[in-house]
């Protein structure tokens, strides 16, 4: 089954490029079935872009899976106010409703204090919120530090340098559905300057540390019965993501490090590979799979009661 966006989404026919099959809302309309409710809460300033890669990822599920698009009331805007109006809900409009999954995207506000962002109050609003509303909620970069120091009380250090790149990880935790199918080694893009001490985090009774290296730290974590899923980097990043941040920072007179990993031969006029997409798949399919479509109630009105207390690392 595909997934079902709203009529007219630009990353139905940017998806439709790749032969990815998504399927506008008039047509699941028609198919009997009681598709997965996600919702996506897009922190990220460029949304439209966002949303391809997401989408990109959710697709590849035999699930009919229902997106809907969330953004905050004090959050800035830089994607236009026509796009955000036709395919975005307000937080507030929605904080009713219960859903199988949520994710949260990360925000380039790494180098920020939680308490002096904008939207801080009401993003705390919305992961209390999801612990009652939602089966199982995906936090990536910015928000999986942001969902830890919320819930944990666990603050990231800012590096010296930015973790910028394409990173070898292991499975620490192998025995965690997520990460069923995995190979040894995988690759997953990083960019950001914030990192969550390890041993800080494991001191946490309710975090499992599922995966990392030596170069990133922690990579991807859960608290033990799966409702709260953390990955630190960005498994969704298009092929030319971390060169277009690079040309962005060298044209700023940033004086960047070239990306670790990524142009062959270290040199940024070579077109990258992509080395990173079939982990991509894999982990939002396992997340559908084993954290939302297998735990969730049929009902959706009885999330608040389907809260998880399992530990699904064991």
């Amino acid at each position: 089954m595909p997934i079902r966006v709203p009529d007219k989404l630009p990353a139905i026919d940017a998806l439709k490029q790749e032969n990815i099959y998504v399927m506008p809302a008039h047509r699941a309309d028609t198919q009997d079935i009681r598709p997965m409710q996600v919702a996506v809460l897009n922190l990220m300033p460029d949304k439209i872009t966002t949303e391809v890669q997401l989408v990109r990822l959710l697709s590849n599920s035999p699930l009919q899976i229902d997106i809907e698009l969330v953004r905050l009331e004090h959050q800035t805007k830089t994607t236009s106010e026509a796009h955000l109006d036709n395919f975005y809900r307000y937080f507030s409009d929605i904080k009713d409703k219960n859903y199988d999954g949520l994710i949260i995207t990360g925000a380039p506000l790494g180098l920020k204090d939680y308490e002096d962002i904008t939207y801080w109050p009401q993003l705390k609003e919305v992961l209390d919120w999801a612990d009652r509303h939602v089966t199982s909620t995906l936090f990536l970069c910015w928000a999986a530090h942001a969902a830890i120091y919320y819930h944990y009380g666990i603050k990231h250090d800012i590096r010296d340098t930015k973790l910028s790149g394409v990173y070898k990880h292991t499975k620490w935790e192998s025995k965690a559905p997520i990460m069923r199918g995995f190979d040894d080694i995988f690759y997953v893009p990083h960019s950001r300057y914030g990192e969550v001490p390890i041993n800080k985090l494991n001191k946490e009774a309710d975090l499992i540390t599922i995966s990392g290296s030596n170069e990133v730290g922690a990579y991807l974590m859960q608290n033990k019965s799966g409702t709260r899923v953390f990955i630190t980097g960005h498994p969704e990043y298009d092929r030319l993501t971390l060169h277009d941040e690079y040309t962005r920072d060298v044209d700023a007179d940033l004086n960047p490090d070239i990306p670790v990993n990524y142009y062959p031969d270290n040199d940024p006029k070579l077109a990258p590979q992509k080395l990173w997409q079939a982990h991509g798949y894999l982990l939002f399919s396992n997340w559908l799979n084993y954290y939302v479509y297998q735990t969730t109630p049929y009902n959706l009105s009885q999330v608040s009661e389907n809260i998880r207390t399992d530990n699904f690392a064991e």
